[in-house]
């Protein structure tokens, strides 16, 4: 038997990152990842986050390839290979997880492949594919084991032609139809990407808006566009059957009007959300009970009911993002240091949603804002305006500034747009340091620039926008 400061059971961001920075902390740390391949690195690597993100670059490619003459560049018939884009897709993967192998040889975690489970006060039981069973002594155990996806019990996934996100990263073919079940993130990404490898495409999503986090202005901007790319948009709209017919998938569908209608699909993706994963953990060997939804209930520093069990990422009521479970992992270790973190801001957490066009926001959206009972005044700033956009051929969307006319402070940035993603870090940092309209307004934005919409977006929440 092994005795550690440290073991984490799952590899994926919460759990490597955790790992490293425990090691890094001084602990002598383990880590416990049972996934079949051996690869460590968790759904957002394997079958999640990097894949689906090389995926959309590839789309992203073809599409500029089929504008290109509206660059001055003179291409016929580019066309995706799956067998290519697999490969690429591949590589990319591996070359990651091999990063991550590479980081715990480098750290001196010791990893250990296996199904990991609690197994009384400072065990932890490792059982390999073999059935050999391993003991690990630990003063401290972080539970990461992240989610699965989540079926509708009463349209099961066959893996063929009902899908769930895992199998659509692994389709040989471009789907002739492909209906996505669920307009969140995942299933906004998917669509988009088969939309533009040459698929027919209908999104149905069951509230009233796309992307129903986001603020309201953002989900109808992506609506709008969608619309406009040649993809069916049906919100507001429940699925009422399904069925595997042959080498087709037939869907009844409702909206709220009552309006009925019949689909025929070649695949169906299934994007309603995903359930944490702590089927046999060995939370019976511990005191640690699930609240009502199902979740771990932990302290401000990831701490469960159990001094020595921290649980993080997607097995809480926090955002399943992997950004929020590596800084939870952080957290986690900081408090097993003695370190005293202070407590993770929720509510500067950044999303990120990788269709076309990006979506990306922190803070509140315009109707919290107002809901919260600020005295609220919002900038809005098309990229259409935007010299940048308008070189990359990319001028949807805006930015959104939500503000408060109290003190000025900037309380929300909606991105709907070419790199929202990336320029969402600005309103992270601006946010995380309680910056004002006039100090977004003071800072200089360099030209030609996409970064230049932050700014101009605080102009207009002044009333006073430049270049509209």
């Amino acid at each position: 038997m092994s005795q550690y400061d440290l073991v984490v059971i799952g590899s994926g961001p919460g759990g490597y990152v955790a790992a490293i920075h425990a090691a890094q902390g001084g602990l002598k740390t383990a880590i416990v990842e049972k996934e079949s391949t051996e690869r460590l690195g968790g759904t957002c690597l394997l079958r999640g986050c990097i894949p689906t993100k090389a995926m959309l670059n590839t789309a992203d490619l073809i599409e500029k390839m089929n504008h290109a003459a509206d660059f001055g560049i003179a291409v016929k018939d580019a066309k995706i290979d799956m067998d290519m884009m697999h490969a690429y897709k591949d590589k990319v993967v591996q070359k990651n997880a091999g990063g991550v192998k590479y980081l715990m040889k480098k750290n001196k975690v010791d990893v250990h492949l296996g199904h990991g489970r609690i197994d009384g006060r400072g065990k932890v039981s490792v059982t390999d594919k073999d059935g050999k069973k391993t003991v690990l002594n630990t003063k401290n155990v972080i539970l990461a084991t992240g989610s699965a996806c989540r079926d509708m019990p009463f349209a099961p996934v066959d893996h063929e032609r009902i899908l769930n996100s895992d199998d659509i990263l692994q389709l040989p073919d471009i789907p002739k139809h492909l209906v996505v079940l669920g307009a969140g993130a995942v299933g906004s990404e998917f669509a988009s990407v088969f939309l533009r490898y040459g698929s027919k495409v209908t999104l149905i999503e069951l509230q009233d808006r796309v992307l129903p986090i986001e603020d309201e202005e953002v989900s109808a901007e992506v609506a709008k566009s969608f619309k406009k790319q040649g993809m069916t948009v049906l919100t507001s709209t429940k699925m009422t059957e399904l069925k595997r017919v042959k080498d087709t998938v037939k869907l009844k569908v409702e909206g709220a009007d009552g309006k009925k209608e019949e689909l025929e699909a070649s695949h169906v993706l299934v994007a309603i959300g995903r359930k944490s994963v702590l089927e046999d953990v060995g939370l019976n060997k511990t005191k640690i009970k699930l609240d009502d939804r199902g979740f771990v209930p932990v302290n401000d520093f990831m701490q469960t009911t159990e001094d020595w069990v921290y649980a993080i990422g997607d097995l809480l009521n926090t955002p399943w993002l992997a950004h929020v479970a590596s800084k939870e992992g952080i957290h986690a270790v900081d408090h097993i240091l003695g370190r005293n973190p202070r407590p993770i801001n929720y509510g500067l957490v950044p999303n990120c949603t990788y269709c076309t066009p990006e979506v990306a926001s922190v803070g509140l959206t315009e109707k919290a804002a107002k809901e919260k009972g600020y005295d609220v005044a919002t900038g809005v700033f098309p990229f259409s305006a935007i010299g940048k956009a308008a070189i990359l051929g990319a001028t949807d969307g805006f930015v959104k500034i939500v503000s408060e006319k109290k003190y000025d402070q900037v309380l929300g940035l909606h991105i709907v747009g070419p790199k929202a993603t990336e320029l969402i870090t600005e309103g992270t940092v601006a946010m995380q340091l309680e910056s004002t309209l006039d100090e977004l307004i003071a800072t200089i934005h360099p030209h030609p620039t996409l970064a230049e919409a932050v700014g101009e977006a605080a102009h207009a929440a002044t009333g006073h926008p430049l270049h509209i």
